[in-house]
């Protein structure tokens, strides 16, 4: 029998993955080019050819038993060296090699870092919505997750409810910029209240907070929108990164951890966050990986097809009636739920064979997320099925 734990966790596997599933099986019964899948954010343009070839001359060259054999657990020095001066060079920091722990993606790197910090009964924030598996995250090491409440119609965090979420056992804040679900990004502005708050609340409990920033979609911004490197504004800031989106390698589960010097007991949660790699069963990042992004670091993946997805997408949604957040960054669109329960929503959308993902997943109900990380002709596509949806809440009167 399986753990009383994981019982849990297995009714309320992820419900974007079940989408997805759902739109295979949609897929086989009407044809893909009538099933129109919104759910997944897997990113639909290819990674940069500096990537296979990278890879390519990596195998041809590389030593066999440096590629494939074992290493420091926080991965290769030398690339951790390159990654390092690459943020510095971008945005004036003053990493070293050591500050640097490649993971198996960002939520390996996730899950390293709690490892690193929580005790049981400690306390982690973050503003909904937000990505639900934190919720398994945080849960994974005996803590508490403590939800801001979302500030609807912006979903800028609310500072004053933030503040009041704060007690002696908070022990992390979890930020997600450029922000899944909604697309929003918290501007500079935005990161010095939230800063001001955590700062002022370390001298009113005399404990340390972390800052958590899961940046998987920082690259990936529209309108010459900039996304604050959080180090710079507050100590205890921790960034977790993947190239899963910036370089279109989710299945190859490649990210990396930076904990800054001046971190309270940095040299400690280091040491820890390696020895953390090791015992969570990672034991280090994919070899193969590491060497690849190390070559990659300038390489690009084409946003323009996302900006274009967003613009056709939001504009045709907005022409219908619905009520979207126009987003700033990401892939997602977040739109209001026309009916007050968001999974009757989706499940209305699916006759149509539209498939989209409930914001209660996200810890927000009442709205839906739909990627469109996708091809353009879908969307094009989807826009009389879209049509049909509003329809028949405009029938309903």
């Amino acid at each position: 029998m399986i753990a009383k734990r994981m019982i849990k966790y297995v009714e309320g596997s992820s419900v974007t993955r079940a989408m997805f599933e759902e739109g295979k099986r949609l897929a086989a019964k009407y044809g893909a080019d009538n099933v129109y899948d919104f759910s997944l954010g897997n990113p639909s343009t290819p990674p940069p050819e500096d990537v296979s070839k990278a890879m390519i001359d990596i195998i041809n060259e590389e030593s066999p038993n440096k590629l494939h054999g074992y290493m420091n657990n926080s991965g290769y020095e030398e690339v951790r060296e390159v990654i390092a001066q690459s943020l510095n060079k971008k945005y004036d920091t003053n990493f070293l090699q050591e500050n640097i722990i490649m993971t198996v993606g960002a939520a390996g790197g996730l899950n390293v870092i709690l490892k690193t910090l929580l005790d049981a009964g400690d306390e982690v924030i973050a503003f909904a919505p937000y990505f639900g598996e934190y919720n398994n995250y945080v849960a994974n090491f005996d803590a508490v997750m403590v939800v801001v409440p979302p500030n609807i119609p912006d979903f800028i965090p609310d500072i004053e409810a933030f503040s009041k979420k704060i007690t002696k056992k908070t022990k992390a804040v979890i930020i997600n910029n450029p922000n899944n679900p909604t697309g929003v990004v918290y501007s500079e502005d935005v990161i010095k209240k939230i800063v001001k708050v955590l700062e002022d609340k370390q001298i009113e409990f005399g404990t340390q907070i972390y800052l958590i920033s899961d940046e998987p979609y920082r690259e990936i911004v529209y309108d010459g929108v900039q996304v604050p490197y959080l180090t710079k504004y507050y100590d205890n800031t921790i960034v977790g990164y993947s190239y899963s989106k910036s370089l279109s390698l989710p299945g190859e589960r490649i990210g990396y951890l930076v904990i800054p010097d001046e971190a309270d007991d940095s040299q400690n949660i280091i040491c820890a966050a390696n020895v953390a790699n090791r015992i969570l069963g990672f034991v280090n990042a994919p070899s193969l990986l590491q060497l690849t992004v190390a070559k990659c670091l300038d390489a690009e993946t084409d946003v323009s097809v996302y900006d274009t997805n967003r613009k056709l997408l939001y504009g045709k949604l907005a022409s219908l009636g619905f009520e979207c957040v126009k987003p700033e960054g990401a892939f997602y669109l977040w739109v209001k739920s026309p009916d007050e329960d968001d999974r009757k929503f989706a499940d209305r959308a699916k006759q149509y064979n539209i498939l989209f993902v409930p914001g209660s997943s996200y810890m927000c109900a009442g709205y839906v997320r739909i990627a469109y990380c996708v091809d353009t002709d879908m969307i094009k596509r989807s826009f009389a099925a879209f049509e049909k949806l509003a329809y028949s809440y405009r029938q309903e009167g």
